[in-house]
């Protein structure tokens, strides 16, 4: 049975976090290169705005601030979930290695398969799934021992060697590239959110419909599984079963984020942690707040970085890598 109040504490951060996602679209919204007037926000929401603040209210930061909130929130459910199938904290599909495999088959598509405009926002998720399962099954076959399983150790030291590796292959392969399809890949590894029109929200979001419920569901036996083997086996869970099922949901919500967002690092590591320290290791409670803080960690980074410099910005990955880093080090030496 679950403390009640552990319950109103997670009511009450829950309550917060919606409101600092809500302050931070308000004030995104007004910011930037073409601006938006606060005292009118709310009625060209409402379908009373001109023809330049409908403009930028509906087809750039709408658009926008929603894709980065979605894409926090699939990173940071893929994080809870690897961390808690490997029983390792420092688990983040960014650190080791599902994004960087997402990035190498996007490479390879954009740069070598004809591309058609219908289809490209709908495929990316694909092929980005594809990429990062291929990623994660040879970094799961080179961390699995027969005799002990899995190393949870051993497998974030693996990812790390094979995202390094796998950056490499991107820049060779766009050594030779035309240089707009150079600058595409370049920005896709900064972390710059390039995905800012409505269809990549309706390609990305029937994912995260599916993969964030399923997560919820599963959340006792993500529980079982943070145990230790035998434990988990006692009480009749198929361990391996579960964690490739697990794992599978992780890799497709890690994938179809970074497909429209770049290579987005340290969400899936920071927004469980945080949550965790709210309001408990208990999956069912901490995953709906780690969804909420990887949404509005995104969303705050992307609000930051794309005001600092006028009119690029800096990259949302590079701003959260900022806070990510130095945090991945603390982690690193406490664990």
């Amino acid at each position: 049975m679950i403390n009640p109040a552990v319950i109103r504490k997670q009511r009450i951060t829950i309550i917060v976090l919606l409101a600092l996602i809500a302050i931070t679209f308000v004030i995104g919204t007004g910011m930037g290169y073409a601006s938006l007037t606060y005292d009118r926000l709310f009625p060209t929401l409402l379908g009373q705005g001109t023809f330049k603040e409908n403009f930028v209210l509906f087809e750039i930061r709408l658009p926008r601030i929603l894709i980065t909130v979605l894409a926090g929130m699939a990173l940071a459910v893929s994080g809870a979930i690897l961390q808690g199938i490997t029983r390792n904290d420092l688990a983040d599909p960014g650190i080791i290695g599902i994004n960087s495999g997402a990035g190498v088959a996007i490479t390879v598509f954009f740069l070598f398969f004809p591309i058609d405009a219908g289809s490209f926002v709908y495929m990316l998720p694909l092929v980005a799934f594809i990429g990062a399962i291929l990623t994660t099954f040879l970094i799961y076959v080179f961390s699995y021992n027969k005799s002990s399983g899995l190393q949870p150790v051993k497998l974030v030291l693996i990812g790390v060697g094979f995202s390094m590796a796998l950056s490499g292959i991107m820049i060779v392969l766009i050594s030779s590239a035309e240089r707009v399809k150079v600058d595409f890949i370049a920005k896709w590894l900064a972390g710059n959110i390039w995905g800012t029109d409505w269809p990549f929200i309706w390609a990305l979001l029937p994912w995260l419909a599916i993969l964030i419920p399923f997560t919820l569901y599963k959340a006792n036996r993500l529980n079982i599984l943070g145990l230790n083997e035998p434990v988990a086996i006692g009480v009749g869970v198929s361990i391996e079963k579960e964690r490739i099922v697990m794992l599978l949901a992780a890799v497709a919500l890690a994938a179809s984020a970074v497909s429209v967002t770049g290579g987005i690092a340290f969400i899936g590591l920071m927004a469980p942690h945080i949550a965790k320290a709210i309001v408990g290791p208990r999956n069912q409670m901490f995953i709906p707040v780690a969804i909420l803080i990887g949404g509005w960690l995104l969303l705050l980074a992307d609000t930051i970085g794309r005001n600092i410099l006028e009119p690029t910005g800096i990259p949302a990955g590079i701003m959260v890598a900022m806070i990510g880093a130095p945090y991945f080090m603390y982690l690193l030496l406490k664990k």
